[in-house]
């Protein structure tokens, strides 16, 4: 039976049964529900935008999103986001996905939290990042139905998403916090932790080996 959620219709295939099993299972429910939510939201963001991403495409980089905060997905000193990603593609390819899907999945996963690029990209990895915005601070949130919205998140619900969510990002940076360096993470362990203080781009060039 087809699973419907807010008038919106959850891929029914393999990879999308084990990418959610693998996900409720690997992570936690503050990261299932959300990325759920992503996936819902950011279908949401295409009707209204008249895009058409692959629905079982956006459905794995909503899933896939946000592991690489968490063990057993974060054992790479790197980026949350690339980390996430590069899981996210050996899945895909594990499961007859072509490359190019692999890939688009990919970039999707990888530039979630990068302003201003992915939403000028392809629409799998536009909406992906739709959706991580409306769900995380809140984009666009009154352009979209409200009755479905709603909907959306009495099926998922957010809890106290906003203290969580924070949490959830500190515990999975502050063991690498190099690799929050120019991005937004940066913020989340500036916040939380004592003494912690970002490299700036002027600290980068001053400081380089170059003498002028």
């Amino acid at each position: 039976m087809t699973e419907l959620i807010a008038g919106i219709e959850i891929p029914e295939t393999e990879a999308v049964a084990e990418a959610t099993r693998l996900v409720q299972v690997t992570t936690s429910p503050l990261i299932y529900h959300h990325s759920r939510r992503v996936f819902l939201f950011g279908v949401m963001h295409a009707r209204r935008l008249g895009l058409e991403p692959d629905p079982e495409l956006l459905y794995l980089a909503a899933m896939f999103h946000d592991t690489g905060l968490l063990r057993p997905f974060s054992e790479a000193e790197q980026r949350f986001e690339v980390d996430g990603a590069d899981h996210a593609r050996s899945f895909l390819l594990e499961h007859g996905f072509t490359a190019p899907a692999a890939d688009a999945v990919w970039s999707a996963i990888a530039l979630h939290t990068t302003p201003g690029i992915p939403g000028r990209m392809g629409p799998e990895i536009a909406v992906t990042h739709f959706g991580v915005l409306t769900d995380a601070v809140g984009f666009a949130l009154g352009e979209l139905d409200r009755g479905q919205v709603e909907e959306v998140t009495a099926t998922h619900p957010r809890g106290d998403f906003k203290h969580e969510f924070l949490q959830a990002f500190l515990e999975g940076l502050k063991y690498r916090p190099d690799t929050t360096n120019g991005t937004v993470n940066s913020d989340v362990l500036e916040h939380f932790v004592p003494g912690f203080q970002r490299t700036t781009m002027i600290e980068r060039v001053t400081e380089s080996p170059w003498l002028t």
